[in-house]
């Protein structure tokens, strides 16, 4: 944003400005972006990556990797483990506390990420694998949602 001239140019996106970042074209594209801490959660269709903004990641010869500032906005894009994603359905995210609930329709389940541990579960496996696989291929909006006040998805 220009104070002087008035002229307000936040919202362009200049490819050759090396602001913009790809991830992983082949798990589909991006359906959700989610921040947490001073990081982001990128949901595509088929996988799930944490981005590091304003910084990256440097790794050394045993695998630690150490944190280091950067002029680039978003750094290092490492994926979730499992092979899970959240479709086509953004609107079954949902989230409370440190925990982040979302559906997989394309493979039938109901998934619990927790960013702290970077852990993925299967919540739907838990006595219902049947129920929601039938169902949420089924579907075609599956909306999510957490009641805190009972505790409940």
């Amino acid at each position: 944003y220009n104070d002087g001239s008035g002229i307000n140019r936040l919202n362009e996106f200049i490819i050759t400005d090396g602001i913009t970042k790809e991830i992983e074209p082949n798990y589909g594209s991006i359906q959700k972006l989610y921040t947490r801490d001073t990081n982001l959660i990128v949901f595509l269709e088929d996988k799930i990556f944490r981005v590091l903004t304003d910084k990256d990641a440097l790794y050394n010869a045993d695998g630690d990797s150490n944190v280091t500032s950067t002029a680039s906005v978003l750094g290092q894009a490492t994926p979730y483990q499992g092979e899970y994603g959240i479709s086509t359905n953004p609107e079954s995210f949902s989230y409370y506390g440190q925990n982040i609930w979302f559906s997989d329709r394309n493979r039938g389940v109901v998934l619990q990420l927790t960013p702290s541990n970077g852990q993925i579960f299967e919540i739907s496996s838990a006595g219902m694998n049947d129920f929601f696989r039938d169902r949420l291929k089924a579907s075609e909006r599956i909306i999510g949602g957490f009641d805190d006040y009972q505790d409940q998805l």
